[in-house]
């Protein structure tokens, strides 16, 4: 049985403003054009199909055609779990639909952690028994308790993963004592994740994260049975490893989800099964259906890696910084016209000298584009001159504030 494994889509992601909907086509036509040259017999997607819980129409359209598409092809099952970007309930919705596609969809924990374990068959004969876990939300695994300390908290959270795949996994293992029973042996147990392990790699950029309070719910490898075949990840941006383990993966994000991303290789995983007692693992690099550039540098440094561009006629998106000593008021009129003949696109262009005239920066080097809402929170603190002592509270309860408005569900009633 052959299996790919594929993640964080962000489908209807935009970069500075600019749709990238052409990009995720390209993608998902690629892939099942894969799917079908490869024989892959089931498709794994680890969450973060959407960038947001409300994805726009033509994002829905164009996952529900790939499905349509890989579900008539090869491919005999396609098993969805959904992230933390994605929305339970508008994941689930057509699940029953999506059924009769032989889709399997797996928003968010379940009641019975029965219906969280699906097993694949080929003509009623068991293939392989998946452990569709989905993104556990904090709130699901974690009882709130009066007087706890952060780490009791980060404590719990690793806990409760560590106890829901545990429950996941107890199910799966049941069902494959009664398949080897029946006669059929070596039947895989493969699962499927998204969350942040320890020592997970990330690039500036990408959009990634923390899904939880606290960076001690980052759970290391111990936290899942040692005897799952194979662990399908998400959530990470780039494809590697989990510690020692060739059978833990993140298969990382296809398309550059922004310019930190955009010298890594993109790939999708494909895990084979044929009776051995472990799998075989190959990955297959997913091509680039868009160039990202950064470019900085001086007024002559930008001109001249613009000229390179243009002498090998790129279409690239490109990411400008200024860092010249010379004030320069008017550069998107002087990078639009060096462009006039080409077919790149200025998306962004920061230009330093200005920023930092402008902005009274408390720190060398930064700007407003280097403070995120935590960073604000933070200053604040340092602005009423809040002691030192109550500072870490304060901010792990700012954190578990923004938390709960991300993950809120608007889709549900």
């Amino acid at each position: 049985m052959k299996i790919l494994h594929t993640s964080d889509w962000h489908l209807g992601r935009s970069l500075y403003g600019r749709k990238r909907y052409d990009e995720f086509a390209a993608f998902l036509n690629w892939l099942a054009d894969i799917i079908q040259e490869e024989k892959i017999d089931a498709l794994l997607v680890a969450g973060d199909i959407f960038d947001t819980s409300t994805p726009s129409n033509r994002a829905q359209e164009l996952y529900y055609r790939f499905l349509c598409r890989v579900s008539a092809s090869h491919c005999r099952h396609i098993v969805v779990i959904a992230g933390n970007h994605d929305s339970p309930s508008f994941l689930n919705a057509p699940k029953e639909l999506l059924r009769a596609l032989n889709v399997y969809v797996v928003g968010a924990m379940t009641d019975k952690r029965e219906d969280e374990v699906i097993v694949l068959t080929d003509d009623k004969q068991p293939e392989a028994i998946v452990c569709a876990v989905p993104y556990l939300r904090d709130r699901d695994i974690r009882i709130v308790e009066p007087g706890e300390t952060i780490d009791d908290k980060n404590a719990k959270l690793v806990e409760g993963i560590k106890h829901h795949y545990a429950e996941v996994y107890r199910i799966a293992e049941q069902k494959q004592a009664e398949f080897k029973d029946a006669g059929y042996t070596n039947i895989p147990i493969v699962a499927t994740g998204h969350l942040f392990t320890a020592g997970g790699q990330t690039v500036d950029g990408d959009g990634v994260r923390e899904l939880y309070v606290g960076s001690l719910a980052h759970v290391e490898q111990e936290v899942f049975p040692s005897s799952i075949d194979y662990l399908a990840l998400g959530h990470l941006h780039v494809p590697q490893e989990v510690g020692s383990s060739d059978f833990i993966r993140y298969s990382g994000s296809p398309v550059s989800m922004g310019y930190g991303e955009a010298n890594q290789d993109k790939k999708i995983i494909i895990i084979e099964f044929n009776g051995m007692p472990e799998p075989t693992i190959s990955e297959r690099k997913v091509p680039c259906f868009q160039k990202l550039v950064r470019i900085t540098g001086t007024l002559d440094d930008i001109h001249a890696k613009i000229q390179l561009l243009k002498q090998e006629d790129s279409s690239a998106w490109l990411e400008i910084e200024y860092t010249g000593n010379d004030i320069i008021g008017n550069l998107r009129e002087i990078f639009d016209e060096a462009l006039a003949d080409s077919k790149m696109e200025i998306l962004r262009i920061k230009n330093k000298r200005v920023i930092d005239r402008v902005i009274n920066a408390i720190h060398e080097d930064e700007t407003l584009d280097d403070l995120d809402a935590g960073d604000v929170f933070k200053r604040c603190l340092e602005t009423f001159e809040v002691p030192d002592d109550e500072r870490e509270e304060l901010i792990a309860s700012y954190n578990e504030i923004i938390q709960s408005l991300q993950e809120e569900d608007v889709n549900a009633e």
